[in-house]
């Protein structure tokens, strides 16, 4: 019987089956391997580091830069397909993206298509003066700098605030900001912030306040934002100068002093410095200074606002970071020689 009709239809089809099978396989292969390419977390070397997106970036070149990167060391076609997969391939967006340890392709993609770029955070610290608020975000990292080479006049009319002093307008908090914000978008919502946490305590003062208007709050809160950073003391601090302004008494308190001497204090204070007048030496002249010398947070806007009740006249610092009251002169005279020149009796 002849056998070859037979082999020869069977060969093509052994042939043909093979191909298959190698076919399926290559599509098994590369299904599993695309899987694992778009859950396996990509090369980030460090936490903090992030990959920016300029705008106007095409898929291939935001591929490119991934690739570039060695985030991933995938074919481009596996990123194509991801994208087309979760529908995102035309949908990216320019900006900075975080890549922290574990991000997968997926996710970071996932990030790009939401816009969700990366976040920094800028802190402006309660009793800055204004110009180490300028000397900090002068600092920031991926902050543009508009403000620099404007003076403090041209800042304030650039967030709208033109005329103002800039000394306590800032409220301190955490603000957060992307790549490419300018500092000045910060300044203007800080000042937002102060004005409006103004507004909102001011009409909820004590009674009887010898305070004129809310400038005049933000003046004396930024006294004793910088006389004491403990909490339980603000309120105390606050109503020692609340009563010394209603005895029409000097307030008599050197970080005024020290904010009126400027670039000349070079980190102590002399008997000179307390009779040597400006408008800020508050041994020498009468009722508060014509400006903040600092930028209050809310508590110590609260405790001006609020005084704690009580007799108090003077304080005088202990040495760790609390203070000692008195009402009399002759008190007070006492505790500053056991505190200050460690003459106790």
């Amino acid at each position: 019987m002849n056998n070859e009709p037979m082999r020869g239809r069977v060969l093509p089809r052994l042939l043909l089956l093979i191909v298959l099978l190698a076919v399926v396989g290559a599509l098994f292969y590369g299904w599993n391997d695309f899987n694992r390419f778009s859950s396996a977390p990509l090369n980030v070397a460090a936490q903090g580091d992030s990959v920016d997106i300029s705008r106007g970036s095409s898929f291939k070149d935001i591929v490119a830069e991934l690739r570039q990167r060695k985030l991933s060391a995938a074919s481009p076609l596996y990123w194509r397909l991801l994208a087309e997969q979760m529908h995102v391939a035309g949908k990216l967006h320019a900006g900075e993206y975080a890549l922290a340890p574990g991000l997968t392709p997926r996710q970071l993609l996932a990030n790009m298509a939401a816009g969700k770029v990366l976040q920094r955070d800028f802190t402006i610290v309660d009793g800055w003066t204004f110009n180490e608020l300028r000397q900090a975000l002068a600092r920031a990292e991926k902050l543009r700098h508009d403000s620099a080479g404007l003076d403090d006049a041209a800042i304030m009319q650039k967030i709208g605030a033109g005329g103002e002093a800039p000394e306590g307008r800032f409220l301190p908090e955490t603000y957060a900001y992307v790549k490419g914000d300018s500092d000045l978008d910060i300044l203007k919502r800080a000042h937002g912030a102060m004005v409006r946490t103004l507004a909102a305590l001011w009409p909820e003062r004590a009674p009887d306040l010898p305070l004129a208007t809310p400038y005049d709050a933000l003046i004396l809160a930024s006294i004793v934002e910088k006389e004491t950073g403990r909490a339980d003391e603000r309120a105390q601090i606050a109503g020692v100068f609340v009563r010394r302004l209603r005895d029409h008494m000097l307030l008599q308190t050197d970080p005024s002093v020290i904010y009126g001497m400027g670039a000349s204090y070079a980190g102590n204070i002399h008997k000179s410095d307390l009779t040597t007048d400006t408008p800020y030496n508050t041994y020498t002249r009468a009722g508060l200074p014509p400006t903040p010398i600092a930028l209050p947070g809310k508590p110590a806007l609260e405790a001006a606002l609020h005084p704690a009740p009580g007799d108090a006249l003077y304080f005088v610092a202990r040495g760790d970071g609390g203070h000692v009251f008195a009402s009399s002169l002759e008190q007070h005279n006492r505790n500053v020689d056991c505190y200050q020149r460690k003459r106790c009796r």
